[in-house]
């Protein structure tokens, strides 16, 4: 919820120019969720999360933009599949927009490249390498671009290729605009993560988290989430800013529950 939460309002923002926009992303999964499927049902993760803002209308204006961009996947008012990042991007983007999808994972790479089959020229789908591959885009030729870096960090050498992609990244188009998510575990490399990205910023930044409980005796298991802006819009914090104690309310599991906002302009 805070990564798509976020993604919908940095995206609505660079929408607002005319100039074309690219939106990459490295680890772009299936591209949407049946929330109505035998897994996701047992699993139940969902109803600590999207569902309970399903068919609220009290909500501030950015968690509200959210809502509205899950809803566009379900129509009907029922909520029964959830949109993934390039789904709400292809939601969201224009005509004059590109998006440039890599995902590695060969059963998820074919998933998403069915799912897009249909989307034209201005959707471009490869099963390679995100970390690899982000190399080959910057600059894009639009010299605008969003690009979310959010792989699964099931390889704990993840974290060392988020640093060197970052790192690469800022060097090759210093002016774009990256998002990096990024796992609360109990894991000193987790942990470490966002001081290293802050190390990279030579511009503003923007580090935003959630946590929604208590670290799980023995170490295992997320606790919460993160996202690190290089290059973030200006109203970004201003908007987060009032929402995060509601969120912190609304999605706890425990006392544990917090939320930490840093930022800078420069």
């Amino acid at each position: 919820m805070l990564k798509h939460a976020v993604l919908v309002q940095v995206l609505a923002y660079l929408g607002a120019k005319d100039t074309p926009l690219w939106f990459v992303d490295t680890h772009a999964g299936a591209g949407s969720y049946a929330l109505d499927s035998a897994f996701a049902l047992k699993n139940g993760e969902f109803r600590d999360g999207i569902a309970k803002l399903w068919g609220r209308g009290d909500l501030p204006p950015l968690l509200a933009a959210y809502l509205r961009e899950v809803k566009r996947l379900n129509p009907d008012g029922e909520l029964r599949r959830y949109p993934g990042s390039p789904q709400i991007a292809l939601q969201m983007l224009r005509k004059q927009d590109r998006l440039q999808l890599f995902e590695l994972h060969t059963t998820e790479s074919k998933v998403l490249q069915k799912y897009f089959a249909k989307a034209g020229r201005q959707v471009s789908v490869q099963a390679v390498d995100g970390f690899d591959a982000l190399k080959g885009v910057l600059p894009p030729a639009s010299r605008r671009c969003l690009v979310l870096v959010d792989p699964s960090y099931e390889d704990k050498d993840d974290y060392r290729k988020v640093v060197a992609a970052m790192r690469d990244a800022l060097k090759r188009f210093p002016s774009g605009v990256y998002a990096v998510w990024y796992p609360q575990v109990q894991r000193q490399d987790a942990q470490d993560l966002p001081s290293q990205l802050k190390q990279l910023a030579h511009g503003d930044w923007l580090n935003v988290s959630l946590t929604v409980k208590a670290p799980v005796a023995g170490g295992l298991g997320l606790h919460g989430s993160g996202m690190f802006i290089f290059n973030q819009p200006w109203t970004l914090e201003a908007a987060l800013r009032p929402v995060m104690p509601g969120l912190v309310k609304l999605l706890a599991q425990d006392r544990k529950a917090t939320f930490k906002l840093q930022f800078e302009q420069r």
